[in-house]
Formats: C-alpha cells, sequence, structure tokens
C-alpha cells in the first residue's frame, strides 16, 4: 500500500512535554539544541507541530508567540523556530504547517518572523514581505578600555527588583508597540540577569537582560533611550559573565553594530525582518527597541 503523503498529516498543538522532541529536532537540522529557549516559547507561546510518520520524534515544527489582550484578537503574532527534520526536508512538509498556520490559526492576525536566506521564499509565497534586517553577533566582550564604563552621565543601571516588574512591563508596552506581559513577567526565572537605567530622577529608561543558551549567554531583550544607554547595560551585563555573547541587533542601529564589533563581537548572520498583513511597519518605537529576547518572539 502506498502510504499517504506527507502534507497529509495531521499537525497537532505542542506542550511543554514535547521539550525534548523539540530540541532534537533543532540538533537535527545543525542547529544548537537550545532547550532553556524551547522551554520558554512552548509555556509563553503555542507550539505546532506533525509526529514523524516512522514514530522518531516530530517531522516539523514551529512556535507562535501572539501579543496583546490575551481574551481577545491578537495585535500581533510571531512566528519562530520553523524546523522541518532533514529525513523530510524538501518535500512540502514547511509549506503545509505554515499555510495551517498563517492561514488557519492565524487568519487575519498581524504576523512577524525573521527569516533566514533559505526559509525566505517560502515565506514571500505565503504574503510576507521584507520590512528590515537583523544582524546576528557573537564573540568575548572585551570591556572599554583602562576599565571605563560606558555608561552616560547622569544614568544609573542596576539590577532590576519585583518592584521593577510594573515599570519594566509598561515601557516594553510602550517602545513594542503592543503588550507582552505573558513574556516579559517570565525574565526573572528566564534570565541569568536582568537590569535597569534610570535617569537622574529615577525615571525608567532602559532595561536588558541576559540568559543562558547553550554555551553562549544572549543579550535580549534590550530596550534603551539612546545608543549610550545601550551601551551602559551591554556593558553591565557582559561583566557578570565569561561566555561568549550572542546578540541580534537591527541593523538601523549602526552606532550600536559598530560598538559591539569593536568591543570583539564578530558578525554571524543577516536575517530578514518579514512581515504580513503589518500596515505601516510594525508597530512601537524601533528608535528604541535594539534586541529582541530572541527572534524567535519577534
Amino acid at each position: 500500500m502506498t502510504p499517504p503523503p506527507l502534507t497529509d498529516l495531521p499537525i497537532r498543538a505542542l506542550t511543554t512535554e514535547d521539550l525534548r522532541h523539540c530540541a532534537d529536532l533543532s540538533e537535527d537540522r545543525g542547529w544548537p539544541r537550545e532547550d532553556h529557549k524551547w522551554g520558554l516559547l512552548l509555556a509563553a507561546g503555542d507550539g505546532y507541530g506533525i509526529d514523524a510518520p516512522d514514530g522518531r520524534g516530530l517531522a516539523a515544527a514551529c512556535v507562535v508567540t501572539r501579543y496583546g489582550d490575551p481574551g481577545g484578537k491578537p495585535v500581533l503574532a510571531a512566528i519562530g523556530m520553523v524546523l522541518v527534520a532533514d529525513r523530510y526536508a524538501r518535500q512540502g512538509l514547511g509549506r503545509h504547517l505554515m499555510k495551517h498556520v498563517c492561514d488557519e490559526v492565524l487568519a487575519g492576525v498581524p504576523l512577524t518572523l525573521h527569516a533566514t536566506p533559505y526559509g525566505r521564499p517560502l515565506y514571500e509565497e505565503l504574503g510576507f514581505d521584507t520590512t528590515g534586517r537583523a544582524e546576528m553577533l557573537r564573540g568575548a566582550f572585551r570591556p572599554e578600555p583602562d576599565g571605563l564604563a560606558a555608561v552616560p552621565a547622569g544614568v544609573h543601571v542596576r539590577p532590576a527588583t519585583a518592584e521593577d516588574l510594573r515599570g519594566i512591563v509598561r515601557l516594553d508596552a510602550e517602545v513594542f508597540g503592543t503588550d507582552r506581559t505573558h513574556l516579559i513577567t517570565r525574565l526573572p526565572a528566564f534570565s541569568d540577569r536582568l537590569l535597569v537605567a534610570e535617569d537622574r530622577s529615577g525615571t525608567l529608561i532602559g532595561y536588558a537582560s541576559i540568559w543562558p543558551n547553550m554555551d553562549t549567554h544572549v543579550v535580549g531583550p534590550l530596550i534603551a533611550r539612546d545608543t549610550a544607554t545601550a551601551k551602559a547595560l551591554v556593558s553591565a551585563l557582559a561583566a557578570g559573565t565569561g561566555r561568549d555573547l550572542r546578540t541580534d541587533v537591527d541593523v538601523r542601529h549602526e552606532g550600536l553594530l559598530a560598538w559591539l564589533k569593536e568591543r570583539g563581537l564578530g558578525s554571524v548572520a543577516f536575517n530578514a525582518v518579514m512581515t504580513r498583513d503589518v500596515p505601516g511597519g510594525l508597530p512601537g518605537d524601533w528608535s528604541r527597541r535594539w534586541a529582541p529576547l530572541t527572534v524567535a518572539a519577534g
């Protein structure tokens, strides 16, 4: 009997119980396992996957993170971690999964994603447009010469406390353009360090976290009033780790990118920022949005 085509395989919701299979799928495609990140995405978002017909875990998977009023239609949804097992690649499975998620699960919802050059043609077929670019950097951070901290006058960087969380959520919503409470409130447990930046009056002007991902520490989110404040937050985060830093920076932030490269981080890759049904571009204030928590969550 001829087996049914792969594109007839059912798509199901994933849970945190699928974390190991999701990490196995990452490893199968040559990505780091990223168990810690998968755990966050499956808890704060919704995973969708296709069970492998040979019984070996997942044949394909992706994660959706919705933003906005949790009781209503999302203002925006980010799609990430779109993966197909190598043994099922180039057989239409990725398109099958993405069409289901974009055209059925998220029909009419404004969408965004970060695309590799490999995945970009598929997303263009599905109606996504390239609206920006992000540069991934990685390397051992070298502090400023002579131990000088990159902290501008009148700015104070310190560890966040429980009392800061409400202000962080409020600032994040202003900068990101929609509510991300369900994601941001997980940062204290997810991150190794969470810092805030204040001006002379004690007003919150930025925040940033650093979280473990395999043998690196990822800087993100990075929200800051200006380049100097962004540098101060990165410098303070880097001072607490001996691992390589990794981050993804909007290419429009040329000053921060040049500084990070001077401090030892090198360019790894460029990803296209793509959107669908987002007239006028992504919401919020890109000038204060320097790096995402993870490109998988927008």
